[in-house]
């Protein structure tokens, strides 16, 4: 899977591409400010001024002046401005920046987590929160950094989006469930893991399995689903029951495809069983979350 580069406002020489980028949006009227849609970087939205509803993963959050929202990779996301002079730092980023050169297993057991759309971790740091820590001021400055590009902005950028992710997880060290198995993963179990996000991103949308799975990281299928439960707290079949849901949620909210279409472009048998599958996981139906997350 390519890793997403955002090209730069300097014209001269011709566009540049950075794995990260920074911006103001704003709005003088409510409306819909960002249509439902996901990205492969994560993002952080710091508001100015004004308030505003930001739809993510399934949840409705209210966001005002000083409040912060940090969205995961993989995660279906939206905004509504509620009031008028609306704005807000906008700052997306290509996880591959937070590693040092080359993936370590050291990096990735605290970076993973926020690769995955699925977590329990905190995502609104509301004002107070926030308003006596460095993370207003790294914002700003990430944001003044990119857009004057004075000499080593580079540098700079990548070294105040670091700064900030560590804050970030360590606020959330206690509240995802990655931590402590993460902290313990050794190298052939990251490839492994490595080996079967790959394989589901590439092939949720076909008849798959555990067996072929277990055979693909070398092990067998016993060894490879004790270990694979233990490590992510749910099966191989839940895992990519979750998956094809998470699939589900992009395409019930940035398309008009009917509940069967949608089914079967993600994997599933049939449509009721499809519509049983969300409900177990999102205690809502498909129709439903289409209706509240376009509301």
């Amino acid at each position: 899977m390519s890793e997403p580069y955002f090209e730069s406002n300097r014209s001269a020489a011709g566009s540049i591409h950075y794995p990260y980028e920074s911006m103001i949006h704003s709005s003088k009227e409510p409306r819909c400010l960002v249509e439902p849609h996901w990205h492969l970087y994560i993002e952080i939205l710091y508001f100015l001024s004004g308030s505003a509803k930001v739809y993510l993963g399934g949840k409705s959050h209210l966001l005002s002046q000083g409040d912060l929202i940090l969205i995961h990779s993989h995660e279906t996301h939206s905004i509504y401005s509620l009031d008028e002079k609306v704005s807000y730092i906008v700052v997306k980023f290509d996880p591959e920046i937070l590693y040092s050169t080359s993936r370590t297993i050291l990096e990735s057991k605290y970076i993973l987590p926020f690769t995955l759309a699925e977590s329990s971790s905190q995502r609104v740091f509301t004002d107070p929160d926030i308003r006596d820590t460095p993370i207003p001021d790294m914002i700003q400055e990430i944001y003044t950094e990119f857009n004057d590009k004075s000499f080593g902005f580079e540098l700079a950028v990548r070294t105040l989006i670091c700064r900030v992710f560590l804050w970030f997880l360590r606020q959330s060290r206690h509240q995802h469930w990655s931590w402590e198995v993460a902290h313990s993963l050794n190298d052939s179990e990251y490839q492994m893991l490595q080996k079967v996000f790959e394989y589901i991103d590439y092939n949720y949308m076909n008849d798959i399995n555990a067996q072929t799975a277990a055979r693909l990281c070398n092990m067998s299928y016993s060894y490879f689903s004790r270990r694979f439960k233990a490590i992510m707290g749910k099966t191989f079949t839940n895992y990519l029951s979750y998956i094809r849901i998470t699939e589900a949620e992009k395409l019930l909210l940035t398309t008009e495809k009917s509940m069967t279409e949608i089914a079967l472009e993600v994997g599933f048998s049939s449509s009721s069983y499809f519509i049983q599958q969300f409900r177990q996981y999102k205690d809502i139906s498909p129709r439903q979350f289409r209706k509240k997350g376009k509301a």
